[in-house]
């Protein structure tokens, strides 16, 4: 009786497997510069702008300045370049820069002989900010 249904089983596993069929797996991208369907462009697009942590948009990116604006810009930093030529040469001059305060348009440049070496330091008065250049005695001294 064992061996009978042994065979019934055997006979029963056979004639359900003849009758499973398997899938073919296939891969279809969603991105349509992979091939993809072309309607997902749209949707990928916003999807990727949501999560821009950015917060710059393609529109203040490509935005020209006038005219007046541009040469507003390009002589700020005509000056300020001349007066940073102007420290500079004045530091490894005869003269040197001497210590104290001075008042540069909107920035408020600080040099001070300290134990570092000569420490400037640069204030923009509008934006708030800071920055902080310290050229150490060894190169202070060439």
């Amino acid at each position: 009786m064992n061996t009978i249904l042994k065979s019934f089983f055997v006979i029963a596993c056979f004639f359900c497997a003849s009758q499973m069929n398997a899938q073919d797996l296939v891969y279809k991208p969603k991105n349509p510069a992979f091939g993809g369907d072309t309607f997902n462009y749209n949707w990928l697009l916003s999807s990727a702008q949501a999560q821009d942590q950015t917060g710059e948009n393609l529109s203040s990116l490509t935005a020209k300045k006038s005219t007046v604006d541009a040469f507003a810009s390009n002589l700020n930093n005509l000056l300020l370049s001349q007066i940073s030529r102007e420290l500079i040469s004045s530091q490894f001059g005869e003269n040197g820069l001497q210590d104290g305060q001075y008042t540069l348009g909107n920035f408020q440049v600080d040099v001070a002989t300290t134990l570092e070496g000569l420490t400037i330091t640069i204030f923009d008065q509008v934006q708030g900010e800071s920055t902080q250049i310290v050229i150490p005695f060894l190169v202070a001294l060439r």
